[in-house]
Parts: C-alpha cells; sequence; structure tokens
C-alpha cells in the first residue's frame, strides 16, 4: 500500500531564526503589525510503499532522522496519511 508522509521541519525555538525575523521586519514595512512570531520551516511530502501505516511512519522518521533535518538545529513531525 502507498502511504504518503507529510513532514514538516521547523528551526528549534531555542536557536534564532534569521529568515523568520527578516519575513517579520517585512511584514511591519509592510504595515502588518498583528503577526507577533515568525518561524520559517520546511514542508516535505514523500509517497512511500508500506504494509502499514505504522511501518510507513517508521520509515519517513528514518529519512528524517538520517536525512531530512539537523536535529542539532531543527525538530521534525510526521503525519501519515
Amino acid at each position: 500500500m502507498t502511504f504518503t508522509a507529510h513532514i514538516n521541519v521547523m528551526p528549534l525555538k531555542e536557536l534564532l531564526d534569521p529568515q523568520g525575523k527578516a519575513v517579520m521586519s517585512g511584514l511591519k514595512n509592510l504595515g502588518i503589525s498583528n503577526v507577533h512570531d515568525v518561524r520559517i520551516g520546511k514542508h516535505i511530502t514523500l509517497q512511500i510503499d508500506a504494509a502499514t501505516k505504522e511501518e510507513a511512519k517508521q520509515l519517513a522518521e528514518n529519512a528524517c532522522q538520517k536525512l531530512l533535518a539537523n536535529q542539532v538545529m531543527e525538530s521534525f513531525e510526521v503525519n501519515i496519511q
């Protein structure tokens, strides 16, 4: 069976997010001042062939740990559909 893994990779909250700060500044320059925080991350979609949803999630998490996310600076969340 083919599953779709939706993966969100975000910088750790403890770390500075320079892209987020730049976007925040740009929003304020455009007069959009109701935004209080911006964090820029990545959204990755994988099509995975697996026997079960749990196996697909394990494969996606393994890919994140080995390649898709730098766990020193980023966290990741995997959702399987």
